[in-house]
């Protein structure tokens, strides 16, 4: 599980939404509520802008209340850096997978509803191995991509 903190602040009626990890990160909402799942929404824009500028994606820091990525993008993010960890390119990932780039272009795209058989493919080519538990939810937070739309 990946949560960031978000800062919420009151501003002018509004409730200004940040994260210290994302700087990039800046949005609003009318409330608590509404900021805090806006800054979810955002986190998710601002994980997919990284991974296309090709620019690290920092550990989470500490604090509450927490914007939780989903667990698809928490496995895109776990590849994305395992290949920049190894200096594999996606030509190089297209490559070992015997899959068009197209298709690595998908694994990577965390607004794409990638398969797991998928991601496990992605994994194990880079010699890595997924391992999945559960644990007890233990503070607030907003699951990002499922922000209230207007």
């Amino acid at each position: 599980m990946l949560a960031y903190p978000i800062v919420l602040q009151d501003d002018d009626g509004s409730v200004l939404a940040t994260c210290p990890d994302f700087p990039e990160l800046t949005t609003f909402g009318d409330d608590r509520e509404e900021a805090l799942a806006r800054a979810g929404d955002a986190l998710q824009e601002a994980i997919a802008a990284r991974i296309h500028d090709r620019k690290d994606i920092p550990p989470p820091s500490r604090g509450e209340p927490c914007a939780v990525l989903p667990t698809l993008t928490v496995v895109k993010v776990m590849l994305y850096q395992g290949m920049r960890e190894q200096g594999i390119g996606k030509a190089e990932l297209a490559r070992r997978l015997g899959w068009h780039m197209p298709q690595v272009d998908r694994v990577l795209d965390v607004q794409h509803r990638s398969r797991l058989d998928q991601m496990d493919a992605a994994l194990a080519a880079m010699g890595r191995q997924l391992h999945v538990s559960d644990a007890p939810a233990s503070a607030p937070t907003v699951a990002a991509g499922h922000g209230r739309r207007r």
